[in-house]
């Protein structure tokens, strides 16, 4: 009896189904590098660390409460973040020498408005990458089913229509398979990262009702 497995039985490589998907492959490759980059940045950039030091936090608005705008400003430029760029906004204000409460709010919440939306921004583009990778597998597939029905048509040979449909049929599978393996784990890391930048908003908004009562 013959106990070494054929190929059928072995299935495919990683190699082989990389051919068989052909040039979108790339494609496929390139999108999934640059979201899981993106992926990684949003996890570092957007920690509750990096947007607002809660020692930096406390230290400028002990200076804001005090009245020294020069240091406050030296401290809000030498670490720019998001609570730096509120600070900055509030410390224009009340360097011009304007001591109108509400002029104050509305310049912390355009600030914080812009700063919600870069924030908000950048998480999106993981959705972005969940929808089209998706849809350059199908392109794939239309390509591997016009290549397939396209080869029989044109093979005149009968016994070589199968193999002709198997390698179109095969780039179908492929490229929705990889289209899926990128798709997928984007759409829940922007899951996650969406819900976790709401909170750093939310907690940007509490800080930016304390510099309001320190400006006061």
């Amino acid at each position: 009896m013959n106990t070494i497995p054929n190929q059928a039985e072995q299935g495919i490589t990683f190699l082989q189904a990389w051919t068989y998907g052909g040039p979108l492959m790339w494609v496929l490759a390139g999108l999934s590098v640059i979201a899981l980059t993106l992926m990684l940045y949003l996890l570092i950039a957007h920690r509750r660390g990096a947007l607002a030091p809660t020692a930096m936090v406390s230290d400028i608005l002990n200076r804001i409460s005090t009245k020294d705008l020069g240091e406050a400003r030296r401290l809000c430029e030498r670490r720019p973040c998001a609570f730096a760029r509120l600070a900055l906004a509030a410390l224009d204000v009340m360097r011009s020498g304007c001591k109108d409460p509400a002029l104050l709010k509305s310049a912390i919440e355009t600030a914080g408005a812009h700063i919600a939306e870069r924030l908000q921004g950048s998480v999106d583009y993981l959705c972005d990458f969940a929808a089209i990778a998706p849809l350059v597998g199908l392109l794939g597939t239309v390509l591997g089913m016009f290549q397939a029905f396209g080869g029989i048509a044109n093979d005149l040979a009968a016994a070589a229509r199968p193999v002709v449909l198997a390698q179109g049929v095969s780039q179908a599978i492929v490229t929705t398979v990889f289209g899926l393996v990128v798709a997928i784990p984007c759409l829940a890391a922007y899951a996650f990262l969406r819900r976790r930048t709401a909170r750093r908003i939310a907690e940007l908004e509490s800080l930016a009702v304390e510099l309001e009562r320190a400006a006061e």
